[in-house]
C-alpha cells in the first residue's frame, strides 16, 4: 500500500504496516497499523525517547515498555486491553495491541463534562473487574488515571497502559529517583516511598472516578507540590456523588491502606446497588446534618488523640469515619454489606433513659473490654482484655464529630448508621477471629434520644456509638480477638 505521495509506509516484522498516527507520549508514538498476516487493524505503540537520556535510564524505560508487553499479555478481561504481539527491529521496540476506537475518559470529561452516575458506575464495575483480573495474576498497574481509561461509544471499558506496571514478582525498576505515576493519582503510601500495591490502584481509581462523576480531580492543583499537599492533607469533596457510588469513592479514598475498600467490597457495593437502587425510605441525611468531609475527618482524629487505642480502628487519622457516615443509611439504607441482616448481628443496644440499660450500667465508652454482657439488669466495668473478659468493644464512631450543634437524629436513623457501621468494622479485619461469623456475636450500642446532647461541649461521648461483640455461646473470652 502506497501513501497518496508516492512514500512507501512502514512495515514492522514483515506484516504490520503503519497507516496513521492514532497520538504520542512521554513514552511514544501509538500506530494504527494493518496486521497483513491475519488481515486487521491493530494498534502499535513505538517506543521513541527523547534525546539526552543517559543510557542506563534509557534502558530502564525500554525494560519497563517490554515488561509492559509481558504484564498485559498475561491478563485474561475483557477491559483489559489485549497485547498481541512485540517486536524488536532495528534498535526501536513496538508493542501489537488490540485497536480500541474509543476516547480516554479525560477526553470525555474535558468534551463533555461531568458523566451521570449511573454511567460512572458501570465504568467502575467494570474497571474493578479489570484491576482484580490484574491483581489477581500479581500485577499492579501503577498508573491508573483517566487518560489510561477508553470507554467505547457503547459504554464498554478498556485499561490501557501497562508501560509502569509492576509484577509484584520482578525487581523494581525506577529511574534516577523520581515518581513513577501521575501525581493527582498518586496515593498517599506512594508520596511517602512505599511500594506501589494493589491498594495503590484502587485510590488512584477512586480518584479516577470522582472525575468522572464530579467533571474535575478531587486533588488536582496548581502545581504539583499543592497537588501532592491536597492528597496528603485534604479530603475529597463530592457534590455530585451521591448513594452507592459517593461510598465506593470515599471507601477507595482512604488514607490507610489498610482502611481502604479492597476491590471485591468495592464491586459487590455497587452491583448490589444496581440490583436494589432505591434506598428504604427514611434514611436520607438526618435534620440538621452536614455533609462535611472535613468536620469528619478532624473529629475522627480528635477522637484518636483522646483515645489512642482507637487508632487502629480510625485508620488513618479518622478516615474510617468519613466512610463508614457514607456506607452507612446515610446513602445505602440498612444492609449494604449483606442482602439481609447478618446472621451475626444481635438487636441494637441502648443506653440512657428509657434504654436498655441506665448510663450508670453502661461505663465502657472508649474502653476495649468488659467484665459483663450488656443486659438490662447487670452493670459492664472495664477489664484488661489479656484476662478472661466478656465482651469485647471493637469500634467506636460519633456520625457528627464534636463540633457544632446536631438534635438528634432519630431512632431509626441512628440505628441504621451504627448498624452498618459496626458490620463494616466486624466484617474487615479489625476482628481477626477465623470464622468470626460462626463463633461470634456483635451488636451496636446507641444513646436514647434521652441521653443524646445536642451541645455536648466538652465531651461527645453521648453522640458517640459503639460495637461490641461476644462468643456466641457467651463462654468468657481468654485473648483478645480485635486488631490491637
Amino acid at each position: 500500500m502506497n501513501s497518496p505521495h508516492g512514500v512507501k509506509p512502514r512495515v514492522i516484522a514483515g506484516r504490520y504496516t503503519l497507516l496513521a498516527e492514532l497520538g504520542r507520549g512521554g513514552m511514544g508514538v501509538v500506530w494504527r497499523a494493518q496486521d497483513t498476516v491475519i488481515g486487521r487493524h491493530v494498534a502499535i505503540k513505538e517506543l521513541h525517547l527523547p534525546d539526552g537520556i543517559a543510557h542506563e535510564e534509557r534502558r530502564v524505560l525500554e525494560e519497563r515498555v517490554l515488561r509492559e508487553a509481558r504484564t498485559a499479555g498475561r491478563l485474561n478481561d475483557p477491559a483489559v486491553v489485549t497485547v498481541f504481539d512485540v517486536v524488536v527491529e532495528g534498535g526501536m521496540t513496538y508493542i501489537v495491541m488490540e485497536l480500541v476506537e474509543a476516547a480516554t475518559l479525560s477526553t470525555l470529561i474535558n468534551a463533555q463534562g461531568p458523566m451521570p452516575q449511573e454511567r460512572v458506575v458501570s465504568i467502575a464495575v467494570q474497571a474493578l473487574s479489570a484491576l482484580d483480573s490484574a491483581h489477581q495474576a500479581g500485577v499492579v498497574h501503577r498508573d491508573v488515571k483517566p487518560g489510561n481509561l477508553m470507554i467505547t461509544p457503547n459504554g464498554r471499558v478498556k485499561l490501557t497502559d501497562f508501560g509502569i506496571a509492576q509484577a509484584v514478582d520482578d525487581p523494581r525498576l525506577t529511574t534516577s529517583g523520581s515518581l513513577i505515576g501521575s501525581p493527582a493519582y498518586m496515593s498517599p503510601e506512594r508520596i511517602h516511598g512505599h511500594e506501589a500495591t494493589p491498594a495503590a490502584d484502587l485510590w488512584a481509581l477512586g480518584a479516577t472516578l470522582a472525575y468522572a462523576v464530579e467533571g474535575v480531580s478531587p486533588y488536582e492543583r496548581s502545581s504539583t507540590a499543592s497537588t501532592l499537599h491536597a492528597i496528603m492533607n485534604e479530603a475529597p469533596r463530592l457534590t455530585r456523588a451521591h448513594g452507592a457510588l459517593g461510598a465506593v469513592i470515599t471507601g477507595l479514598l482512604m488514607p490507610d491502606p489498610n482502611a481502604r475498600l479492597t476491590g471485591q467490597q468495592a464491586r459487590a457495593m455497587l452491583e448490589r446497588a444496581l440490583a436494589q437502587p432505591t434506598p428504604p425510605s427514611g434514611f436520607g441525611a438526618p435534620p440538621n446534618a452536614t455533609m462535611n468531609y472535613t468536620q469528619l475527618a478532624n473529629g475522627a482524629r480528635q477522637a484518636v488523640a483522646r483515645k489512642p487505642w482507637l487508632k487502629g480502628v480510625l485508620i488513618g487519622g479518622g478516615a474510617l469515619a468519613a466512610v463508614v457516615l457514607l456506607v452507612a443509611g446515610v446513602f445505602l439504607g440498612r444492609w449494604w454489606f449483606t442482602p439481609s441482616k447478618p446472621a451475626a448481628m444481635a438487636e441494637t443496644i441502648t443506653f440512657g433513659s428509657g434504654g436498655t440499660m441506665s448510663a450508670s450500667q453502661f461505663k465502657m465508652s472508649g474502653q476495649k473490654c468488659g467484665d459483663n454482657f450488656l443486659e438490662p439488669t447487670v452493670t459492664v466495668n472495664y477489664t484488661e482484655c489479656d484476662k478472661d473478659h466478656r465482651v469485647e468493644f471493637f469500634a467506636i464512631g460519633n456520625p457528627f464529630s464534636s463540633s457544632g450543634k446536631h438534635a438528634y437524629p432519630g431512632d431509626e436513623w441512628l440505628r441504621a448508621y451504627a448498624e452498618n457501621f459496626c458490620t463494616l468494622h466486624f466484617m474487615s479485619d479489625v476482628v481477626e477471629l477465623e470464622g468470626k461469623e460462626d463463633k461470634l456475636n456483635y451488636a451496636a450500642v446507641i444513646p436514647t434520644r434521652g441521653e443524646w446532647q445536642e451541645d455536648p461541649k466538652d465531651s461527645d461521648l453521648t453522640r458517640e456509638v459503639s460495637c461490641v461483640l461476644w462468643s456466641r455461646d457467651k463462654a468468657e473470652l481468654s485473648s483478645r480477638v480485635t486488631a490491637e
